[in-house]
């Protein structure tokens, strides 16, 4: 077998297994779109099944929204989510460019304490906080959820901004420190513009992870009124009987804030995760 037909080959075998591989993620978003347009018969009609909406309904959205009180659901998810992703950045920029800049005591204790976190499941931490939250009377309150997104989220996210420092030159702090800077005057002028891909990179991955969790969601949250998104839901899968249609309708609504983001930051999320991988 000649090489390029041992080329061919590959590429053929390549593409393949990436289409099979974007087969498998676009399957379940269509799957759930089809369902969310389709009557509660056409989707429990387990004699037929339809791969397309037969009678094209909007029923789902408009019980979403009128019985399960959606958009307030929405509401919740959107001020936890905005405002953890917004406080981790922030401190992730103060506790990065502290790891990456300055040299102190039990510096290299705190980094292994920063990545030992990542190996503990965040569900560990959930049952202390809990006792605490209670003495504290923040139970069923945003801020408790808030404060366990920050707690869960802030080690990574400042491991992941400390690398981005260090692949800034620090040449540029000290010739901008010659003109005049002061040491917040270099970074907040200097040092994050240029960094700016970091930045959104950081504020995404903890917006995401705000956004979907569902455990400490379900745990510290006890009233319908401060459900958020994946709590919400999940209300909708009952012991005897699920809602598919509504179900799959959330799901939709619930993947378009991500979608947009991702659709718009895209350039500077890949850009962001591609500098904080080489430091030089």
């Amino acid at each position: 077998m000649t090489r390029k037909k041992k080329r061919m080959l590959m590429g053929i075998g390549r593409a393949i297994l990436l289409a099979l591989f974007l087969l498998a993620v676009i399957l379940p978003i269509y799957w759930m779109m089809s369902t969310s347009f389709k009557p509660n018969q056409e989707i429990i009609n387990a004699q037929k099944l339809t791969y397309f909406p037969h009678t094209w309904t909007l029923e789902n959205y408009r019980m979403l929204f009128s019985m399960y009180n959606y958009s307030q659901m929405l509401g919740n998810s959107i001020i936890i989510s905005l405002s953890t992703g917004l406080c981790v950045t922030l401190l992730s920029i103060l506790g990065g460019y502290g790891l990456a800049r300055y040299e102190f005591r039990s510096k290299g204790a705190m980094l292994l304490f920063f990545l030992v976190t990542q190996m503990i499941p965040g569900i560990l931490v959930i049952i202390p906080l809990y006792l605490i939250f209670a003495k504290a009377q923040m139970i069923n309150t945003r801020f408790s959820l808030f404060v366990y997104y920050l707690i869960v989220n802030l080690p990574f996210c400042v491991i992941t901004m400390r690398s981005f420092f260090e692949r800034i030159p620090y040449a540029l702090e000290e010739a901008a420190c010659v003109d005049g800077c002061t040491k917040r005057q270099c970074l907040f002028r200097i040092v994050l513009p240029v960094m700016f891909s970091g930045i959104v990179a950081v504020f995404v991955f903890a917006f995401i992870g705000a956004w979907n969790e569902l455990i400490a969601g379900t745990i510290f949250i006890s009233t319908s009124d401060r459900w958020t998104i994946p709590v919400g839901l999940k209300s909708l899968i009952g012991k005897y009987d699920v809602k598919w249609g509504i179900l799959m309708a959330g799901g939709v609504l619930a993947l378009l804030p991500t979608a947009v983001m991702f659709a718009v930051m895209q350039r500077f999320v890949v850009e962001g995760l591609t500098a904080g991988a080489v430091k030089e």
